[in-house]
């Protein structure tokens, strides 16, 4: 909710006519995802893209990183193919000091830029962004390790302990979609498909996290201290799956 806040202050405060968008999965097999438009009022809150996805293509994990492909990039893509847009640039916000995250796959089947990165610009770096929002009457209301997908997998294990004691509640979405759909395109072994590294599911990692301590887990990734870096160091923003395919490939899967 905080995220969707952001981007609608920003939206206002600059004028920029922000097209808000959200993933349509078709579950049948050979169709693929389309766009709806969507406003901040109307736009999804429980996860609903989220869980239509999972229940078509089962559990991503670590090796079956689709969501953000399926859930924003194609989404996109069939947005920009409804409006007739085509060779547009797509400018993605990495930092200079975040230069592995550049998804030199994507570039020339998206038309990527990084203007923090490749162009002169007066924000380029961590230091440089926290000094923009520092001057601004509002920012993103959330801690840095909890970042937009706030028990997303990709996360340290250190971040998903000290969210898992500190806000148990918020992994109810993914133990569910793991009870209810673990066995959808099941594990080339039989077994069922689960969220996180090292094969360990929702409760798996529940457990671990009650013999940590959260003042210790805070002190280890700097949660406590005016370190302004995102908590998504280890982010899926749209064009950077690690498998990311041709979108006429992907559309039919």
């Amino acid at each position: 909710e905080e995220t969707l806040q952001f981007v609608r202050r920003v939206d206002e405060d600059g004028q920029l006519d922000v097209q808000w968008v959200e993933c349509v999965v078709n579950p049948q097999h050979g169709k693929g995802v389309r766009y709806r438009p969507v406003t901040f009022e109307t736009a999804s809150r429980n996860g609903e893209p989220f869980e239509a996805f999972i229940a078509k293509s089962g559990v991503p994990n670590m090796n079956k990183p689709q969501c953000s492909d399926r859930l924003k990039a194609l989404v996109i893509e069939d947005y920009k193919r409804s409006i007739g847009w085509r060779g547009c640039l797509h400018a993605i916000g990495i930092r200079k000091d975040e230069e592995q995250r550049r998804a030199n796959a994507a570039v020339k089947i998206y038309n990527l830029v990084y203007p923090m990165l490749d162009w002169p610009t007066l924000v380029s770096d961590k230091d440089d962004v926290a000094v923009f929002w520092e001057e601004q009457s509002y920012g993103l209301n959330l801690e840095a390790h909890e970042g937009n997908c706030k028990t997303c997998w990709k996360k340290s294990d250190k971040k998903l302990w000290l969210l898992a004691l500190e806000h148990p509640e918020r992994f109810e979405f993914m133990a569910r979609m793991e009870r209810t759909y673990g066995r959808v395109k099941p594990n080339a072994d039989g077994t069922s498909r689960v969220f996180f590294r090292r094969n360990r599911s929702v409760q798996a990692l529940l457990d671990e996290a009650r013999a940590m301590d959260s003042r210790s887990l805070r002190k280890m990734i700097g949660a406590d201290s005016l370190d302004t870096e995102s908590g998504c160091s280890e982010s899926c923003e749209a064009y950077t799956d690690e498998n990311l395919q041709d979108p006429l490939i992907a559309w039919k899967e």
